[in-house]
This record gives C-alpha cells, structure tokens and sequence, in this order.
C-alpha cells in the first residue's frame, strides 16, 4: 500500500507526489505540490484545497478509450473501458504532462493552474480527456472486436 502524504493523510495526495517526483528528490515534489495548494487556497476561498485537487482529478479521468487490436492483418482502434488504476494513472500523467510542456513559470504555479483548470473542467489536461473520449466514439464500430 502506497503511503499517504504527511500533510493531509491523502494517499491520492502521496501517489502524486511520487509521481511527480525527479531523481528521487521527493522533499522536493512535496514542496512544489503543497506550495500548488497554497496558491488554490489563495484563488479559490470557499473549497478546500485537497478537495479542488481531487475533484480535479477526477474530472480528468477517462471513462473509456482506443486501444489497437489486430485483425487479420489490420489493425483497429478499439473502444475499451478504463480499470480505476488505469483511471487515476492516466489523469496524473495528463496533468503533470501539460504542467510541464509550459514554460516560464515555477511548477508550483503551473501545477496550481492546470488544477484550477481541471476543476473547472478546462484546460489542456481536460482537452487531452475529450480527445481521448472522441477517438473512442468515433470508432465505436469496432467495439465488437474488443477482447
């Protein structure tokens, strides 16, 4: 089992930290992720925190996406269901991804941003999201191929 971050006993909270994590330097990562929380508490006054950044992810997770199945010599994009890890995996990689395509801010303000975003269901970690969910609409044809 994952251990919980220190701060608020969110073991959601400690498997973001260690996947933002560079070169094992995880006082770091919890540095940059508490100083996020503090500029969300700065702009966002009447919601915890903790719950924009969970709620955050959670708008970010996939429901469904395309993954390639081959058939007889052709390969299609299939729709599958996303398993919960898989879920909250591909949301934080989502997030810390366009946190750190930006450039010329610290992450701590990057990361408060794209969390904001998220909540409010915006920004590029939410348009990577319906992109992803798109893909599986628009081949939904080929679902029967899915194993």
């Amino acid at each position: 089992m994952l251990a919980p971050d220190p701060k608020h006993g969110s073991a959601l909270a400690g498997k973001f930290i260690n996947c933002m994590m560079w070169s094992g330097k995880k006082s770091t990562a919890q540095r940059v992720f508490y100083d996020a929380l503090g500029v969300i508490g700065e702009k966002i006054k009447d919601v915890e925190p903790i719950q924009v950044f969970t709620q955050a992810l959670e708008n970010v997770k996939p429901n469904i996406e395309v993954r390639s199945k081959r058939v007889g010599g052709a390969s299609y994009q299939v729709p599958m269901q996303v398993s919960r890890n898989r879920q909250q995996s591909l949301a934080i990689r989502w997030i810390l991804g366009s946190c750190r395509e930006k450039k010329g801010a610290p992450m701590h303000q990057k990361l408060a941003n794209e969390l904001v975003a998220a909540y409010n269901r915006e920004g590029p970690a939410m348009t990577k999201r319906e992109n992803v969910h798109r893909m599986a609409e628009a081949n939904k044809a080929f679902a029967h191929f899915a194993w």
